[in-house]
């Protein structure tokens, strides 16, 4: 059967862990989601009792498994574990769960029915929902702005933390992305786009987690450092 791994990546999250992963597999069963799953919970050394909590739950459900890093970084957590995935598919989703859940089957569709190669989860685009702050509304919109006229691209969102791969893709594309932290997103999906893959946007309720672990002026300069290596790249094209 078709297979998909749902990765989380975390990092001092013992206090949320167990209960947003009791959540995603309650829906899962109670929904029937059509594929194979598991959950892969990527533990990037956390300073807590994370890794412990994550390695309970794959101790307890055959369905969870917990991978652990000892350096710190989403993108390399994320890096590790889909590379490491013997999956059709792979996604990834925020601890928080701050993305409605009712949008992982048409993310996972995408990619292994439809034939995309990426898709992500998009705040801003005609069907999502959201719930944020106007600081955070400015940020995002400023920012997607700014790809749009650097890159001339048509994406609509790139920081959302929902996003699935094709297995084949994520091998290609992967091991391109520099970045090992908040900007891998932008990354992927720059070089996705720009590299000729079939990257799909999907609409998304998404509410705004205050408990973020998001240091958002550090995650700004960093997106503009990306970008700014990003705009004098060659990017390599897709080979049919």
């Amino acid at each position: 059967m078709t297979q998909f791994d749902i990765v989380i990546p975390v990092y001092n999250e013992e206090h949320v862990l167990a209960d947003s992963v009791d959540k995603l597999r309650a829906y899962l069963q109670e929904t029937g989601f059509p594929y194979t799953w598991q959950i892969v919970v990527a533990d990037n050394a956390s300073t807590d009792g994370t890794l412990a909590a994550a390695q309970a739950l794959a101790e307890r459900f055959d369905d969870v498994a917990a991978v652990h890093l000892p350096q710190k970084g989403r993108g390399r957590a994320l890096r590790k574990a889909w590379l490491e995935s013997e999956a059709d598919a792979a996604c990834f989703m925020d601890v928080d769960l701050s993305t409605g859940l009712d949008a992982l089957l048409p993310l996972a569709k995408a990619v292994l029915e439809d034939g995309y190669d990426v898709a992500t989860g998009s705040r801003m685009t005609r069907g999502s929902q959201i719930t944020r702050s106007l600081k955070r509304e400015i940020t995002s919109r400023g920012l997607i702005t700014l790809i749009k006229v650097l890159f001339l691209s048509k994406l609509s969102d790139t920081q959302c933390g929902f996003k699935s791969i094709s297995r084949q893709a994520a091998q290609e594309l992967v091991p391109r992305i520099e970045n090992e932290e908040w900007f891998f997103d932008t990354e992927l999906l720059l070089l996705a786009e720009k590299g000729g893959y079939r990257v799909k946007d999907v609409p998304v309720t998404w509410i705004e987690d205050t408990d973020t672990r998001v240091n958002v002026p550090m995650t700004v300069l960093e997106d503009l450092s990306g970008l700014l290596r990003m705009r004098f790249r060659r990017i390599p094209r897709k080979q049919d």
